[in-house]
């Protein structure tokens, strides 16, 4: 194998369309983003075949700004990864067609990319010197799980949600409360003027390291609409306030207690909520003062983006995992 391995990665899960080139699963030579957040905006969420339309309008620029960013051309790329799953079918569609046909014209290797595999190496870019085994904690829009990594491709979920993931939640709860979309930085930001507590919900000690976000939220959205039949006013700020406190509180508890009794050292957060301020901070200072290590990624490798699929791509490849041909199809519900 070369001694610089050049892999060029494709990331179009929902409705971020992205490139990048990455060597060595270590080093991040560009990492182009082409968000669809504006566009969604007005819908109040994403809407799957707006979202396909557009990584089809956007993909082939994306592709040649990334090479042209770190200097390269298709001759001098290695190996094709993308996002398999999971995500929207129409988004994967788009992502894993342009990527067999690079491989095939180029004849390189095809490498598929679990979605979540993705995001726990985006802390690989993040620190050069991380390595398994670790615990992590995954917190995104559509998955929250502590999974247990042993190496760079296995993986073991001790506990995940049972209902909504978090970022889900955000999003319904700054819906309710008006705030618009996307809804997780929109109710972080309520939150920082946030003074009461409301405890919505009591903590439920019978899901052990599994979560269960769906309560709080029908919770708020019963509190709210009770205020509004009373004509009364709706503390925006505390609501958001309790909210994200109650749901990071839950979070970091169970992922240090995970952590503790399995013994690891290590603790890596992962996904898009990991761009959370206050998880960022309270799963750090607990983790210090339980003489653990805190990995969080750099804010770009937090949402969305290829340099993290070209990551997790290289560690595949090279341990002989993931080598995909031209029969690769998306898989929307593809799990750990």
């Amino acid at each position: 194998m070369k001694k610089d391995f050049k892999i060029l990665a494709i990331e179009s899960s929902c409705d971020e369309t992205s490139c990048a080139v990455v060597v060595n699963g270590r080093i991040c030579l560009s990492n182009i983003v082409s968000s669809q957040i504006d566009i969604h905006t007005r819908f109040g969420g994403v809407v799957p075949e707006v979202a396909s339309r557009n990584h089809i309008t956007a993909i082939d620029n994306v592709v040649k700004l990334a090479l042209s960013k770190a200097s390269l051309t298709f001759n001098d790329i290695d190996a094709i990864a993308v996002t398999y799953g999971a995500g929207l079918i129409g988004s994967l569609l788009v992502g894993v067609s342009y990527a067999k046909g690079l491989s095939y014209a180029l004849n390189k290797p095809l490498i598929a990319v679990n979605h979540i595999y993705g995001h726990i190496a985006g802390n690989y870019l993040t620190y050069q010197d991380l390595t398994p085994p670790f615990i992590c904690l995954v917190v995104s829009g559509g998955h929250t799980a502590i999974i247990r990594v042993d190496d760079y491709n296995h993986h073991e979920i001790i506990g995940e949600t049972l209902d909504d993931a978090v970022g889900e939640s955000f999003d319904k709860v700054a819906r309710v409360l008006g705030l618009g979309y996307p809804g997780g930085p929109k109710v972080s930001a309520l939150a920082e003027n946030g003074k009461n507590f409301i405890e919505f919900t009591k903590p439920n000690h019978e899901l052990g390291y599994n979560f269960s976000f769906s309560g709080k939220k029908t919770a708020i959205i019963n509190y709210v609409h009770s205020l509004e039949q009373a004509g009364k006013q709706i503390p925006k700020e505390d609501i958001c306030y309790s909210f994200e406190k109650s749901a990071v509180d839950e979070l970091v508890e169970k992922t240090i207690r995970v952590t503790k009794q399995y013994n690891y050292k290590k603790i890596v957060l992962a996904g898009g909520v990991s761009a959370n301020k206050r998880l960022r901070a309270d799963l750090s200072k607990k983790a210090r003062e339980n003489g653990i290590e805190c990995y969080i990624p750099k804010m770009e490798y937090c949402t969305d983006n290829a340099a993290m699929i070209g990551s997790a791509g290289y560690y595949a490849y090279i341990n002989g995992v993931g080598i995909a041909d031209l029969t690769l199809a998306p898989n929307p519900s593809l799990s750990l």
